[in-house]
């Protein structure tokens, strides 16, 4: 529940409370929309769009084949490893209306992460694109996935483009490393099937486990947060209040650039599926000739993003001539959004960009600017039926205007951290509060901004970076001794990763440090810079003081925007 001081800053005549009896789960959400909407476009991808009709009955054919065929039980988990294309919502519902928990895997994974989320997950079944399939064939024997079901690219097209599409892939840009999975089951083979298969309906309960995503928390060792059906359908029910503010019923088309993988981009899209509203996928938003191409055959009236994205857009002549007389709503999260982003955002599009702020631990929304009542440089009012605080360094609740560390209390709020009680029991306390690990101050008006990070973190295009975990790789090379690893600011990333290295060899290079990391790291967790040091700032016990490097580092900046100046 919101408390008084928050309900009295809420813009007049919107809702500060969900109504949490609307749906008993996502397959609720799912089916409702399904009917209601089953003539409209749902999901559009690379040139090919199915509908809400469509999309239910692949979903369906999905679920069958994995009841009938693999023999999967509710409550079993399934990974999926998938960027932005039109297979990920179909195996996403299907897997759910099959009872599955849904383990949503980054597609850039190594080989290293990838096994330690699926032990730790104990996942009975993998969907993976076929582009790294050769990374699941080299940790299926360490983990216990029994199936494995690939698709490429072009799956979901009609023969001539999906063979065109599927060759260039594989033949032409040589991006599917070969592979040998015997036992895989083709994607386009488990919807064919299916369709002959009967389904048994799964009841879903607000509080069955519904999704595992993994975040590294404040230690760095990856940790799956578990999300129930209620937390995702109330995070979808507080973002429609905010969003249809100002969005129309069945009448949107939205451009969803990050992946759906991501928490963020996930329930934006259940939150445009419960309105009938129209979500085009973009595979590789890092292909900017390409995803502008993409935007120049679309009517778009949303655009989901974050900083980095916003910035590179903007600064390109061919986006600069699209028409965005239809755009009227811009909203960013994942990393801190800039001025200086929002002023060239504006100033191309037209369109102003709305601000929120979350973690995957809240499924992930806590604030966010509604669309009529925004204040750039906050994180905005936290959503309905969401409550905040800012506690000092003993837990003592703080007075508005104070900086502390800021604490969220909601029914999005994780369940807990899979089979990790102790670290369930450090991010939530007794009370229900999760301890974000943010620093920030609620002002007298209500909104909410960020001041630091208690937590080491490091956020690179929107994606958390645990110091620890590039450390633990680091430091397992033969040649360093000791390793230190930082946030610096980047123009194009935000921050950018360096670490400070002790030399065991002293013939080591950066170059070879760069490279070893990026063969054991996903490649936005590979240090941009990296300084050898005789020694590391370390405290009595010999804890290294990476917050004595940070300030070097600022320190370093400001002498050298001193010197400019």
């Amino acid at each position: 529940m919101i408390s008084p001081f928050f309900k009295e800053r809420y813009p007049e005549g919107i809702s500060t409370e969900i109504d949490l009896s609307a749906y008993s789960s996502i397959l609720e959400v799912l089916d409702e929309a399904c009917k209601r909407f089953a003539g409209r476009p749902a999901f559009s991808n690379m040139g090919k769009t199915i509908t809400f009709g469509e999309l239910d009955l692949l979903a369906r054919d999905f679920a069958a084949y994995l009841q009938n065929q693999l023999g999967l039980k509710p409550g079993e988990r399934i990974a999926i490893q998938l960027p932005n294309t039109l297979q990920y919502p179909i195996a996403l519902f299907g897997a759910l209306r099959a009872g599955l928990v849904v383990v949503n895997t980054n597609p850039l994974y190594t080989e290293r992460e990838m096994r330690h989320q699926f032990q730790d997950s104990e996942v009975k079944a993998l969907v993976v694109l076929a582009n790294m399939a050769h990374l699941a064939e080299k940790v299926l024997p360490d983990t216990g996935i029994e199936h494995v079901i690939v698709t490429e690219l072009g799956d979901m097209h009609g023969l001539v483009k999906r063979t065109l599409i599927n060759s260039v892939v594989r033949y032409v840009k040589k991006m599917v490393p070969a592979y040998s999975l015997p036992r895989a089951i083709a994607y386009r083979d488990v919807l064919s099937e299916g369709k002959s298969l009967p389904l048994q309906k799964h009841q879903a309960k607000a509080e069955d486990l519904a999704v595992l995503q993994y975040t590294g928390g404040t230690t760095g060792v990856a940790k799956g947060a578990m999300l129930s059906h209620k937390n995702l359908v109330a995070n979808m029910l507080q973002a429609r209040i905010i969003l249809n503010t100002i969005l129309e019923e069945g009448q949107e088309t939205i451009i969803l650039p990050l992946p759906m993988y991501h928490i963020y981009s996930f329930t934006v899209s259940l939150v445009l599926m419960e309105s009938g509203n129209h979500s085009v996928l973009i595979t590789n938003p890092r292909d900017l000739p390409g995803f502008v191409k993409e935007l120049a055959k679309t009517e778009f009236t949303g655009f989901v993003g974050l900083n980095t994205l916003f910035v590179a857009l903007a600064n390109r002549d061919d986006f600069k001539q699209l028409d965005f007389s239809k755009l009227k709503l811009t909203i960013s999260g994942g990393m801190a959004l800039t001025h200086a982003a929002e002023e060239e955002w504006h100033e191309v599009t037209g369109c102003h960009i709305n601000e929120g702020y979350g973690m995957t631990e809240t499924s992930p929304i806590v604030t966010f600017n509604i669309p009529c009542k925004s204040q750039l440089g906050s994180i905005g009012l936290p959503v309905p039926s969401t409550d905040l605080k800012t506690i000092d360094e003993n837990g003592n609740d703080l007075p508005h205007g104070e900086v502390g560390e800021l604490c969220a209390k909601g029914p999005q709020v994780m369940m807990g951290y899979w089979k990790n009680e102790a670290a369930t029991r450090e991010m939530i306390d007794s009370d229900d509060w999760l301890h974000t690990g943010d620093i920030g101050l609620i002002q007298e008006d209500g909104f909410v901004r960020i001041v630091d990070r208690k937590k080491d973190m490091i956020n690179v295009s929107g994606f958390n970076v645990y110091p620890n975990e590039v450390e633990d790789v680091i430091v397992s090379h033969t040649g360093i001794i000791e390793a230190a690893a930082i946030g610096v600011p980047d123009d194009k990333t935000g921050e950018a990763i360096k670490v400070f290295l002790v030399r065991r060899d002293e013939n080591l290079t950066v170059k070879e440090v760069q490279e070893y990391c990026r063969s054991h790291l996903t490649g936005y967790k590979v240090p941009k810079q990296v300084e050898f040091r005789d020694e590391l700032p370390k405290t009595n016990v010999g804890k290294v003081l990476r917050r004595q490097l940070r300030d070097e580092e600022l320190g370093k900046i400001q002498q050298r925007a001193n010197a400019v100046v």
